[in-house]
């Protein structure tokens, strides 16, 4: 009896000790045992255009998982789970052997609810399940090199994505939860931290006419048969990329399309020499000395001049030429004589503040700076071909703002990939008169006999542009027979709105000439772009001259 007694004491003393003095340190013990922190994913901010359309979501997914010393036991049901999977189960087999002795194993990633359900219905010991988000790419290859993408736990990887990932993505949460000694979740006990999303961002392109450019640039490269080719569009009076596109692409909801050449974006990457396109500032930069003027003419002669052991040619002879025809004719020797006129100085000046060989400030990973020289010593074959836009080299982006900036009167404002909500610090670069002067020529160039640019012609409006044909290097010099054919222009002229440049790079049939290729691409996205803008035509007679003839030729 006394035995029993003191065997009740000895108890019962025993559950007073661990109830009351050592209760706090068991409770936590038993926590760390039972008590986890499971994380909340965080949702991706979302990508749009400057309208609101959406051009990168993210859209809940399932991610199952599995405790491979749990799985083991259940070998006689991995037929179904490998069946639920959609994978043989020889290869779910070896995966799960060689996780063996691990807590942890990734079955599948980026499944949908639906799918992820039909597998946690098998209730097999060991599966488990977590929500995450996966990036969905509405406009697909439309968009691709601009966006970007992300990789499967949605950091950034390309374009803006990677750009702006710090705020794009979300602060993942936390909750405290219950779990069995099978690591089963038996229970939530509280939410620790609430998951914050990431901040949206909305692009300054109108998808509108990045559809528009896109097709357009498809159709011309696969009509001369090129290699390449990108395009431009920027907002004259804000300095916001409407458009850009580059061909070829890829589909960023389609890893498997996913290429080093397709994935560039060479609209902003690649740099090139823009040949004839920069004679325009040349002119501009005659203008400024006041050595020249509108009237001013130069003799050409037959077409060919002589500087050193180069000889510099055109591709027809022009006599004398005023400054328009000039352009019109695109003629590299009156463009030279020009230029030793009025020394390197006044053309290397404008070209750098018009933004050749800048930093564009856009912030795009990747992004090149092209090339400007700097000589100690400018020899007269250094000044001539800069003149005639050779031994520089820009990206498509940099000539679409140079040539905004000669449709803004001058007035140079910082591109933007981003929406703007308010006015950006701009800059007087050139003269405005000058550029209201050249921008007149320019219009001559596309819309009179003889200019080079007739192909870019919109009906309805009258627009200003230059085409440029320009010969590819390699070392030691250049190709014979690889060009890239170039057109850059804005419109409308009377009050401008939309600049672009476009590139192709290497067409193989048909012609390789600029006004020959790039131009009608020029004209077709331009038209179009206008209209898609509402903008006013300022050039109604020849619209209601051509409507006219037409309705004659339907009676």
């Amino acid at each position: 009896m006394l035995a029993l007694f003191g065997l009740a004491l000895t108890v019962s003393g025993r559950i007073v000790w661990l109830h009351v003095v050592r209760h706090d340190f068991l409770a936590e013990q038993g926590d760390k045992r039972s008590l986890r922190h499971v994380p909340i994913s965080a949702h991706r901010g979302t990508i749009t255009d400057r309208n609101g359309e959406p051009l990168a979501v993210s859209t809940p997914m399932i991610t199952l998982w599995a405790n491979p010393l749990e799985l083991e036991p259940a070998r006689e049901r991995w037929h179904e789970l490998a069946a639920a999977l959609g994978v043989r189960l020889d290869v779910l087999a070896k995966r799960i052997e060689d996780n063996a002795g691990r807590s942890f194993m990734y079955l599948e990633r980026g499944v949908t609810p639906e799918q992820g359900g039909q597998v946690m219905a098998l209730g097999i010991a060991g599966i488990y399940q977590r929500e995450e988000f996966r990036r969905f790419y509405p406009a697909g290859e439309v968009t691709a090199h601009l966006v970007g993408l992300t990789d499967i736990d949605e950091n950034g990887r390309e374009g803006v994505e990677l750009a702006y990932n710090d705020w794009l993505a979300g602060v993942p949460g936390k909750r405290r939860v219950v779990q069995n000694r099978k690591g089963q979740i038996i229970a939530d006990v509280q939410v620790v931290q609430n998951a914050k999303a990431g901040q949206s961002i909305a692009l300054s392109i109108d998808l509108r006419l990045q559809y528009l450019a896109h097709r357009e640039l498809q159709r011309t490269i696969q009509e001369f048969k090129a290699k390449a080719g990108s395009l431009v569009m920027v907002d004259v009076k804000t300095g916001e990329i409407l458009a850009l596109v580059n061909y070829p692409t890829y589909n960023p909801n389609n890893r498997a399309s996913y290429s080093a050449n397709g994935s560039r974006n060479r609209a902003l990457v690649d740099v090139f020499e823009p040949g004839s396109t920069v004679k325009p500032f040349t002119i501009a930069a005659a203008l400024d000395t006041g050595r020249w003027k509108p009237g001013s003419t130069v003799d050409v002669g037959n077409g060919q001049m002589q500087i050193g052991k180069y000889t510099i040619r055109d591709v027809s002879r022009g006599g004398v030429l005023d400054l328009t025809n000039v352009l019109k004719k695109s003629s590299n020797v009156g463009i030279t004589k020009i230029a030793l006129d009025i020394g390197h100085e006044p053309v290397a000046g404008l070209m750098q503040q018009v933004g050749f060989g800048a930093d564009t400030g856009l912030g795009f990973p990747g992004e090149s700076s092209g090339r400007f020289p700097l000589h100690t010593r400018w020899g007269a074959a250094e000044t001539a071909t800069m003149a005639y836009g050779y031994g520089f080299s820009v990206t498509v982006a940099q000539l679409a703002h140079a040539y905004a900036t000669l449709g803004n009167n001058g007035v140079s404002i910082p591109l933007s990939l981003l929406r703007k909500d308010r006015e950006a610090a701009s800059s007087q670069v050139l003269n405005p008169a000058t550029s209201q002067v050249v921008l007149e020529m320019l219009r001559s160039v596309v819309e009179e006999e003889g200019g080079g640019g007739q192909r870019a012609r919109v009906p309805g409006y009258h627009v200003a542009g230059k085409s440029g044909t320009a010969k590819k290097s390699r070392s030691g010099g250049y190709t014979e027979d690889s060009y890239r054919s170039l057109f850059a222009g804005v419109g409308p002229v009377s009050e401008p709105r939309i600049a672009m440049a476009i590139v192709i790079d290497e067409p193989t049939r048909g012609g390789y000439f600029g006004g020959l290729v790039a131009a009608p691409a020029f004209s077709r996205i331009m038209a179009g772009s206008l209209r898609l803008l509402n903008v006013r035509p300022d050039n109604l007679p020849e619209t209601m001259a051509q409507h006219s003839i037409q309705q004659r030729g339907r009676s």
